[in-house]
């Protein structure tokens, strides 16, 4: 077997230090996993689901979610998260076609410890706006709710859940959503890792036979530089094990996602 570290610290050998590249590439690749790591990003997200509505059609959202952190004080961050979803559904019925525009945009802030122990959290408001372009792409109504978010990170792993519930509007018109996103990365070398990360929702307005919608997969993802550029990019391929009446029965999902790391301060 090998000398540990200690070992290796007590006779005198060095012990080989990370490189500022090494540094760095740490920084980006948990700011493109963590969601309440403190640092900019830019996420484009296309989900594809296919076998949608009665005629089985593709129906296509792409989502841009950029992140922004705001320093509070010494000892706490916001973490602004602005979901924008731009879709694109299939013919339901005769007198349709196909529609086309913006969804309902769904702003999240989370208030994070900057000081973190071994979980890392954050809480607040997620809410909903009336953007929608059309009544088949959303709710045009005013509302929001409650948004958490927990990360567990070691060794080669990172895990977590972003949990959140949506109110909006009244009477026979209004959303009472919940999303559930659990999510689990395996880091391999060179940037590569492994991941699974599941959109779970229920519409509770729904009956019981209708309300949940249930993916099961995972995929493969890499971060990597375009020259001095962090980027990850990753895809996944899902599964609707429980979906809704004419929901979707598997999913592709791609992403691409720009990280931006504070500049560190030089010194004379």
């Amino acid at each position: 077997m090998g000398d540990s570290v200690s070992d290796r610290q007590e006779t005198g050998t060095p012990v080989p230090k990370l490189t500022q590249a090494q540094t760095d590439d740490e920084a980006a690749k948990n700011a493109a996993q963590n969601p309440v790591a403190p640092a900019i990003s830019l996420p484009f997200q296309n989900n594809t689901y296919y076998e949608v509505g009665p005629y089985r059609r593709a129906e296509n959202g792409f989502v841009v979610e950029p992140v922004i952190p705001f320093k509070l004080s010494a000892n706490w961050a916001l973490l602004t998260r602005t979901i924008t979803p731009i879709e694109v559904v299939p013919r339901l019925a005769p007198s349709e076609g196909v529609d086309y525009g913006l969804g309902n945009i769904q702003p999240q802030f989370y208030l994070t410890p900057i000081h973190q122990g071994k979980v890392l959290w954050g809480a607040g408001p997620q809410l909903w706006l009336p953007t929608a372009t059309d009544s088949i792409l959303g709710t045009n109504k005013w509302g929001g709710g409650p948004a958490l978010a927990a990360v567990v990170h070691k060794g080669p792993w990172l895990g977590g859940a972003l949990l959140n519930n949506q109110f909006a509007g009244l009477h026979h018109q209004h959303v009472n959503l919940m999303t559930f996103n659990p999510f689990l990365f395996y880091n391999l070398p060179r940037g590569w890792y492994v991941i699974s990360s599941l959109v779970i929702t229920a519409d509770w307005t729904k009956s019981r036979s209708d309300r949940w919608t249930v993916p099961l997969g995972g995929g493969v993802g890499r971060v990597f530089k375009i020259g001095a550029q962090p980027v990850n990019a990753r895809t996944q391929f899902l599964n609707d094990v429980r979906t809704t009446n004419g929901g979707s029965d598997w999913q592709l999902q791609t992403q691409l996602q720009l990280v931006f790391l504070p500049k560190k301060k030089v010194t004379q």
